[in-house]
């Protein structure tokens, strides 16, 4: 047996791919909670229930999903310009800190401006240390994998630093958080008595916009075209650096958005723990959704609920949360096997 390229992926098999690596990714998983003891169809059955029994259960699920859309969204542009952005927690918390700067008393505006202008803050703060390895990327050829990573561990220590030291809160009784949020730049509710915001709409709305970007406009098709085949595009003239850092640019502020959600929308000021890893679970957002910006939306809310689910379970069932983990992984993997065979077909000889 040999793997051949397909001349064209049918459209029935684009959709059925991921479909189908969910449902081998849940028949893989059902051997561990066999093993732990409890019935595969009562355990499934809890996980649903807690991520999407209830208007409560439901409500934080799409609250979970809000930044991981946004960066997921991060990793499908960079990914598809062959950057490799794995630095989205440290950009996440530089949109956190951005905000926090500004939008504790610094200035008031009216929410209809304040907000916005918080969101551009943001944007603007992710994207330029997304820049900074980029620039190092373009110009002296260092590996942009290890400068992102590492990069999250500094904004991570200067954001210690900041919180234990100049930007503690006084009135936060000794615990190491910011000066919340002023109230004109608080995201409002979606629905009352839960902590689902108006960051969800505004994630759905970006991801739509980006794929908008991405589909129909002149930057879009350069990002592609460059990470389809560089030197194709070297060749047609087209400005490899600049749109190598025009890609961060957008990138890190996408990433960055989201630390602007989880501070004005979430938590309402900045604290150590204001992300448990969304920056690097984004990865598995975009591969999950082969890179695709509408695929973000459904991707993150798929993770979104396994996390939230398998909480519930876990009370439940007596069944570790560290299944979400596994689930999470084996379903990247078995995606990745998926798109395998969406651009190749199986040929006997």
């Amino acid at each position: 047996m040999r793997l051949e390229p397909r001349e064209t992926t049918p459209a029935w098999l684009g959709v059925m791919a991921p479909v189908a690596a969910v449902v081998v990714t849940l028949f893989l998983s059902s051997g561990l909670i066999v093993w732990a003891g409890a019935p595969v169809g009562a355990a499934y059955a809890s996980l649903v229930r807690g991520a999407l029994g209830s208007v409560f259960a439901l409500s934080e699920t799409l609250t979970r999903a809000t930044p991981l859309i946004l960066t997921g969204l991060a990793v499908a542009v960079a990914f598809r310009a062959k950057l490799w952005n794995i630095g989205g927690e440290g950009q996440l918390y530089a949109g956190a800190m951005a905000v926090t700067w500004l939008g504790t008393g610094a200035f008031t505006l009216p929410p209809y401006l304040m907000i916005p202008t918080l969101f551009v803050i943001g944007a603007i703060a992710g994207g330029i240390l997304l820049l900074i390895p980029t620039i190092l990327k373009v110009r002296l050829q260092v590996d942009e994998v290890v400068t992102t990573l590492l990069l999250n561990f500094v904004v991570l220590l200067f954001a210690n630093w900041l919180l234990f030291g100049m930007w503690k809160d006084p009135l936060a009784m000794g615990w190491p958080q910011a000066a919340p949020v002023v109230d004109e730049g608080t995201l409002p509710l979606l629905v009352a008595k839960t902590r689902l915001h108006a960051g969800f709409v505004i994630a759905v709305a970006v991801a739509v916009l980006v794929w908008a970007l991405m589909r129909f406009t002149r930057w879009g098709f350069e990002i592609r075209a460059v990470g389809l085949n560089p030197e194709a595009s070297r060749f047609a003239g087209l400005p490899m650096n600049r749109v190598i850092l025009r890609t961060a640019l957008i990138s890190g502020g996408l990433a960055g958005l989201a630390g602007v959600t989880e501070v004005a929308g979430l938590k309402g000021y900045l604290t150590l723990d204001i992300s448990p890893g969304f920056g690097y679970t984004g990865i598995a957002v975009a591969m999950l959704a082969g890179l695709h910006p509408l695929g973000v939306i459904a991707s993150a809310i798929f993770i979104a609920a396994i996390y939230n689910g398998a909480d519930a379970m876990s009370r439940a069932m007596s069944i570790s949360n560290y299944l979400a983990d596994v689930i999470t992984a084996t379903a990247l993997l078995c995606v990745l096997a998926s798109m395998l065979f969406t651009r190749y077909r199986l040929r006997r000889g």
